[in-house]
């Protein structure tokens, strides 16, 4: 019975995400009432509103908070950074679809706005769920935690 449903609800995934909308507000990508998925879709699609939120605001606090990363001296630098380029525009969003390519914890995002200009913004995020609360990866520039190396990403020495 369980696998009867995690087949509906995949199938569910596959034929709505075909679907989109053009609309001032775009409803979520992924329509399925009372499913699990429909409720992940929605949360990550509240985060990605979230960013949106944060950049017209200017808010370096709200964007930290979407990002899921601790609010320290890093952290306010990049959102700076992010704000300056992006920010205080009237992005409004034109489409959002979301999809758990990577788990129901785990996805991706596809954001579509535009601003008072008429400038486009298209962006894709990770999604992450961390105990309920979905977040972008809007931030890379995080420090390693002590005694942990980072991943390289120079040319290997020969």
């Amino acid at each position: 019975m369980q696998h009867r449903r995690l087949l509906a609800v995949a199938a569910a995934l596959v034929v709505a995400s075909g679907c989109s909308s053009q609309g001032n507000e775009a409803p979520p990508s992924v329509s399925a009432p009372s499913s699990s998925a429909s409720e992940s879709s929605d949360g990550a699609r509240e985060a990605v509103e979230a960013y949106v939120r944060a950049l017209n605001s200017r808010s370096a606090t709200e964007l930290i908070s979407v990002g899921g990363v601790e609010d320290e001296e890093w952290s306010r630098q990049e959102a700076e950074r992010i704000l300056a380029d992006r920010g205080g525009r009237g992005w409004k969003i034109r489409d959002v679809r979301i999809q758990h390519d990577m788990g129901p914890d785990v996805g991706s995002a596809r954001l579509l706005a535009e601003d008072r200009a008429g400038t486009s913004l298209r962006d894709t995020f990770t999604v992450t769920r961390e105990k309920g609360t979905w977040h972008l990866t809007v931030f890379t520039g995080q420090p390693t935690e002590p005694g942990k190396e980072s991943a390289a990403t120079d040319e290997p020495r020969s």
